[in-house]
């Protein structure tokens, strides 16, 4: 056993000593945080325990092996040996795979920003087609979600909409969708049939806490102002809404969706941490860019993606040359098969470099 893996078990068997001790069991915060690396631990340690099983069984019937000249115990112990060796391969990529540094960000919440890109109004229309798929995904997965802020156009699409959606792990599935998203469709107003090609862009961030970002109070301009829109016809005579400029980076965030001034400045306040945020992890990446997170394509939203084909009902990720023809399915929040295959192509990258 590597030194890694003894590390692994002994700080597995610590844990689980200390999670017996009163006095960490009387602090609640503390408590928390050690099941937590505990529960994370578990099934290493258990992967490391059973390869430790299957070795000394191999090493057991290649003895028998050896030792034995009837021809039918012989097979027996060969079928054996098969099944010991495969699952002592099998073990050790789950545990090379355990080894990999593991995105602190993927347990996380995230806030969503779904922005028309070109095609005007038709690309207005296809975020919020995006919006609804997003929304029905998390439905299926039974997270929450709520909007942050919104602004429509005349026909019923989304300019931009913001929202968040709350689920552990959410992260973890839906960061392979940042990027620019492009639909391929005849417009409802397109009286010549013309098949038109709009672009939307999504921006997937994990929810940062207020430990995870440092905010100055002192750099923040707060304005406030009459909502309109979805969601803000209520507070047409009161100005409910929130717009915060965060001066020293520029960003501004606002949020009218929520019936209280203090409702959307708290909501404005989780976006603005979130993109401090992810600006702060892409200094970090650029900085040490020949380590960064190894993932499917860039993650960057200038990147396109996807292309969901109306015509023949096809939707294609060009970063796994991955082609389904059920348009209306993923539109209904069936991603899976994406996002698995996602997930799948991250972790074999992970690995290869892992080995090199």
């Amino acid at each position: 056993m590597n030194r890694n893996l003894e590390n692994s078990v002994k700080r597995y068997d610590e844990l689980s000593m200390m999670l017996a001790d009163p006095s960490v069991l009387s602090n609640h915060e503390r408590y928390l945080k050690l099941v937590k690396e505990y529960s994370d631990l578990e099934p290493l340690v258990k992967n490391i325990k059973r390869l430790s099983e299957v070795e000394e069984q191999l090493s057991e019937n290649k003895i028998m092996l050896h030792n034995t000249e009837d021809q039918e115990f012989r097979d027996l112990i060969r079928e054996e040996i098969d099944s010991l060796e495969t699952e002592s391969n099998d073990l050790n990529e789950a545990i090379q795979f355990a080894l990999i540094p593991k995105d602190p960000n993927d347990d996380k919440s995230v806030i969503v920003e779904i922005r028309a890109g070109a095609g005007g109004d038709e690309a207005a229309l296809f975020a919020g087609d995006l919006f609804r798929m997003y929304t029905a995904y998390a439905e299926k997965q039974k997270w929450s979600f709520n909007i942050i802020d919104i602004s429509e156009n005349e026909i019923g699409g989304f300019k931009e909409i913001v929202f968040e959606i709350d689920g552990q792990g959410a992260y973890s599935k839906l960061k392979f969708e940042s990027g620019v998203h492009r639909v391929q469709r005849v417009p409802e107003t397109e009286a010549g049939g013309r098949i038109h090609t709009s672009t939307v862009t999504v921006a997937v961030l994990p929810e940062a806490e207020d430990v995870d970002v440092m905010i100055n109070q002192g750099d923040l301009q707060i304005d406030t102002y009459r909502a309109s829109g979805a969601g803000g016809q209520h507070v047409n005579k009161t100005s409910s809404a929130i717009r915060i400029t965060h001066l020293p980076t520029g960003i501004v965030v606002t949020c009218q969706d929520q019936r209280s001034q203090h409702k959307n400045k708290d909501k404005a306040m989780q976006v603005l941490r979130a993109r401090l945020f992810e600006r702060e992890q892409q200094a970090q990446d650029q900085a040490i860019a020949s380590d960064r997170r190894d993932q499917v394509g860039t993650g960057d939203r200038s990147e396109r993606i996807r292309t969901y084909n109306f015509p023949q009902s096809r939707v294609t990720d060009h970063r796994i040359n991955l082609t389904l023809y059920q348009l209306d399915s993923v539109l209904s929040g069936d991603l899976d098969p994406f996002i698995n295959a996602l997930q799948a192509a991250a972790h074999e990258k992970a690995m290869a470099k892992h080995l090199k």
